[in-house]
């Protein structure tokens, strides 16, 4: 929220935030605020009328639920859609590799770093040395 909001909807802030505006600077404040709500209340008012039909409609279908003997629990999920499983990616192509004791060990690059490579950047060699060729 921001500080204005902060200040705005807590009683003592805000009664310190205006204590230095006059009697009439604060009504017009007030008048200000009171054209916000009653916009607001229009707009709602407005969203009512034209969910109206919706609502109604609505209405409408539980009544003929519960008239027969039904419940919208009785429904379950039968009115969610299934949902689509979520796509899998690629795994990541290696691009560090080195072969210890014959075994060809690679990595990514990203997430903690094998201890082979580990040990052989400690004793002194670059990282770079163990790029896979066009893997830059």
């Amino acid at each position: 929220m921001s500080d204005f909001l902060d200040i705005l909807t807590h009683g003592r802030r805000f009664k310190a935030a205006v204590k230095e505006l006059s009697l009439d600077d604060l009504r017009d404040t007030a008048a200000k605020l009171e054209k916000i709500i009653a916009d607001r209340e229009e707009e709602e008012r407005l969203e009512l009328e034209a969910n109206a039909e919706r609502n109604a409609r609505i209405a409408e279908i539980l009544a003929q639920i519960e008239n027969s003997g039904l419940s919208i629990e009785d429904l379950g999920d039968v009115t969610s859609a299934p949902k689509a499983a979520k796509a899998k990616r690629a795994p990541r192509p290696p691009k560090y590799q080195i072969t210890v004791d014959g075994e060809l060990i690679q990595w990514t690059g990203q997430g903690r770093m094998p201890t082979v490579f580990k040990n052989q950047v400690e004793s002194g060699k670059d990282i770079k040395e163990f790029l896979i060729p066009g893997m830059e």
